[in-house]
């Protein structure tokens, strides 16, 4: 199972769970309604065990179909589309489909209550009064509510990160914590040529293309998005999940993969197959929430500028992936690359040389 699919399994499963407690706190509201003093009274066929029964499982069939629809169609098929399209046509296609569910229900129980055909008058008033019956309208109003509030949560997910939001919501980070980390930047080869020759509009569309190439591999190694900057990513690990299975190395080669299986793709649309180059380094850095107006979650230490000065040599040295020897030494490689030593270098604004290497598939 890849890590994409897992995480949509994820947020799956956390819909069901909290759509099945939404389905129980409406019960409970619906009996404490009918207990009140507004209320003309419980019907005698009333039973809030049963009422509760339907409430969850409600909410249980809903997460399931509903869930599914918002997790592996909508966030996908129209994850370019504005927020609020996604919202909109969510709640509309909620409210459409639970409005044929009814009239295909009341149209099954009227001639079931009557015992009588259902052109029959009397079949006929028990439908339209079950058609019309405002429990529908009260279903469908908090029903759409919770759709609508369910795909802003995810929306916000996405645009937060993998895990970012629950990290805001519970304060995480909102005391520095030191965490030890691998970072990768990926830069585009030749970018300020490419922008010149596609121009800005069409090379924005090269980059959203790309950014969401490289998604799959990049979650698939466990990586985290941390920052797009230009036409450059930033990728972070934490130190166990890069280490594993050497997942850092592997996610250079497996993006790379990708653009490869796409090249028809790029070259039919935008003339060229964008190629990329990377620095890699880790260490201890400090995480933690920064802003006012916009809050995030950021990583400040020697660590990033470090890297990033890696990368930076990638052109000057012909290699494509620059890692630091201290890296290189911390990870097992597992037989799946070969090292090639690219000597000591004093990157600039440091005080000790760091030795560098590129590493191949073998």
């Amino acid at each position: 199972m890849t890590q994409s699919l897992r995480l949509k399994l994820t947020k799956l499963l956390i819909i069901i769970i909290c759509w099945a407690i939404m389905g129980f706190l409406i019960g409970c509201y619906d009996y404490f309604v009918l207990r009140s003093e507004l209320s003309a009274g419980m019907s005698a066929k009333f039973s809030l065990s049963q009422h509760l029964f339907f409430s969850i499982m409600t909410g249980l069939m809903g997460a399931v179909m509903g869930g599914s629809f918002l997790v592996f169609y909508v966030n996908e098929k129209y994850r370019d589309r504005p927020y609020g399209f996604t919202v909109m046509a969510v709640v509309l296609s909620f409210i459409i489909v639970v409005t044929v569910i009814a009239v295909v229900l009341a149209a099954v129980v009227a001639p079931l209550q009557t015992g009588k055909s259902f052109a029959h008058p009397e079949t006929q008033k028990v439908f339209r009064n079950a058609l019309f019956d405002p429990i529908h309208l009260k279903n469908i109003t908090i029903w759409s509510l919770v759709v609508a509030v369910t795909q802003i949560l995810l929306q916000f997910n996405t645009k937060f990160g993998e895990g970012n939001l629950w990290n805001m919501v519970r304060g995480k980070y909102q005391t520095p914590k030191e965490e030890q980390r691998i970072f990768m930047f990926v830069d585009i080869n030749g970018s300020t040529s490419i922008a010149e020759k596609l121009g800005d509009e069409k090379y924005h569309q090269l980059l959203k293309d790309y950014f969401a190439d490289l998604t799959n591999p990049i979650l698939d190694n466990k990586g985290e998005i941390y920052q797009y900057v230009g036409d450059e990513i930033i990728i972070s690990w934490k130190y166990k999940e890069g280490y594993a299975d050497s997942n850092c190395f592997d996610c250079f080669f497996d993006m790379k993969k990708e653009i490869k299986k796409r090249s028809v793709f790029y070259s039919e649309k935008y003339g060229l197959v964008p190629g990329f180059k990377a620095g890699l380094h880790f260490g201890r850095v400090m995480a933690g929430e920064v802003g006012i107006i916009k809050r995030d979650i950021t990583f400040s230490g020697d660590v990033l500028n470090t890297t990033s000065r890696i990368q930076g040599k990638c052109k000057e040295l012909n290699a494509e992936i620059i890692a630091s020897g201290d890296l290189i030494n911390a990870i097992p490689l597992n037989g799946k690359y070969k090292v090639v030593q690219l000597g000591s270098i004093q990157l600039r604004g440091k005080e000790k040389e760091v030795g560098l290497c590129t590493v191949v598939q073998v």
